[in-house]
């Protein structure tokens, strides 16, 4: 498994979002952006991740971030996630871990003391250019937004 770091460029990629409209990596070139991948909606820790991170988007914005997750959820779970949770910001659905493997965001890791295949919880910023800022694998959940958004300077 590839892993990225800062200075690569970051893999291209198409997905759908949530209301089934096709969502490409070049469709962000020119802004930064935070892409972080989670392994399900409505799960305790996927949760926590993603409430910081809508409850932290105001000030993504006003840094002229855009938030972007991923997991392998269809569309009728992230609209489902979405609205439960009053979500404000895009979820990409990713079923053959295609876009997480090139992302080194799928693969082995310890989960309860055993060697699993799985997404592995992962966070980059992009830069505007497309290159990699900073890439954290292996994230704790709780906490993660603020730690990404303190990377940004803020």
């Amino acid at each position: 498994m590839t892993r990225l770091e800062v200075g690569n460029k970051a893999p291209a990629f198409t997905l759908m979002d949530q209301d089934g409209a096709r969502f490409s990596l070049k469709d962000l070139v020119g802004q930064r952006f935070v892409l972080y991948f989670y392994p399900a909606d409505d799960t305790p820790g996927c949760t926590r991740e993603a409430c910081q991170f809508n409850d932290e988007l105001g000030a993504f914005k006003k840094l002229g971030v855009k938030v972007v997750g991923v997991s392998p959820d269809g569309a009728d779970r992230h609209v489902a996630f979405r609205a439960k949770y009053g979500l404000d910001f895009e979820l990409l659905s990713d079923p053959d871990h295609s876009v997480m493997e090139s992302y080194g965001a799928f693969g082995e890791k310890m989960m309860y003391g055993k060697w699993v295949t799985g997404v592995i919880r992962s966070t980059f910023v992009i830069g505007p250019n497309g290159k990699v800022e900073h890439a954290w694998y292996g994230v704790r959940a709780d906490g993660h937004a603020a730690k990404v958004l303190s990377s940004l300077g803020a």
